[in-house]
């Protein structure tokens, strides 16, 4: 994963801006009926992006020159609206699905603290850091550890209580288990309660759950599965993104916006791959 990426100038590639641009919305009408020259749409990605990779603030796009930061800021939002992001994610998995198929067989959800200086919406004390501010993401992944879909709350909200929240929010319709092509859910020693058991029996799923205490090296029924590495794997894709790393973001809205901007690269970057 990475390949696409363009760490040298930190843009979006202009390969995954070609599958990205048509799903931008019209530019909207001025209600003076003039305006000044509108920044490109390239260029506020590319800032947009910018702001993503390093964890810079909005501010220092300034001394980037690729775009003015209120512009950038303001296209982020808009787009945010116009649920940009999300639809952008989504189309990645179903090219993923149509070349080779999401591998609903084995999920994985897990979840992972990241600091919130800012604090702000869904976020909370983080009890394995003093109690200074977080942010929980919990992620859902297929079989290869392609994102499929995630729930954020504060640091301080157990793992397990967003369980149902995340195996709700996929990007993409969960296609119905069945005898021939069951589901299997691979969870860590953090969702050994009866709750998650009953979630994953009600979602038709066949839940494998560490057990507390258990021997780390005990070997599984199935040699090679289940296996929770993918999503652990996933969510340190996503720590490359060090405004995912770090969160300042006060609004939720446009938190959850950076990660879905996040998982639809990851996406893309595996789509890429396979064709």
């Amino acid at each position: 994963m990475g390949k696409l990426v363009q760490d040298d100038g930190w843009r979006l590639p202009g390969e995954l801006w070609e599958r990205m641009e048509p799903l931008l919305p019209e530019r909207p009408a001025h209600p003076l009926g003039c305006h000044n020259p509108r920044v490109p749409d390239r260029a506020a990605m590319d800032a947009i992006f910018f702001v993503l990779r390093t964890g810079s603030q909005w501010q220092a796009l300034r001394a980037t020159g690729i775009c003015l930061p209120s512009s950038a800021y303001r296209r982020f939002r808009e787009w945010i609206d116009a649920g940009v992001f999300e639809e952008f994610w989504r189309q990645g998995l179903l090219a993923c699905d149509a070349l080779i198929g999401i591998d609903w067989s084995w999920m994985a959800v897990d979840g992972a603290m990241t600091k919130a200086p800012l604090a702000g919406e869904k976020s909370g004390p983080n009890p394995t850091d003093r109690g200074k501010l977080g942010t929980k993401r919990s992620l859902l992944t297929d079989g290869r550890g392609l994102p499929l879909g995630l729930a954020v709350a504060g640091a301080n909200v157990i793992d397990f209580k967003l369980l149902e929240q995340t195996l709700e929010a996929t990007a993409v319709p969960r296609p119905a288990p069945t005898t021939a092509q069951p589901q299997h859910l691979c969870l860590d020693k953090g969702y050994d309660y009866d709750g998650p058991r009953q979630i994953a029996y009600d979602c038709g799923l066949t839940a494998h759950i560490r057990r507390r205490g258990e021997d780390r090296s005990a070997t599984p029924a199935q040699p090679g599965k289940p296996r929770r590495w993918v999503v652990e794997r996933a969510h340190s894709w996503l720590n490359r993104y060090r405004r995912i790393l770090v969160r300042w973001e006060k609004l939720a809205l446009t938190y959850e916006a950076m990660l879905h901007i996040v998982c639809a690269v990851t996406v893309w970057e595996f789509v890429s791959l396979l064709e």
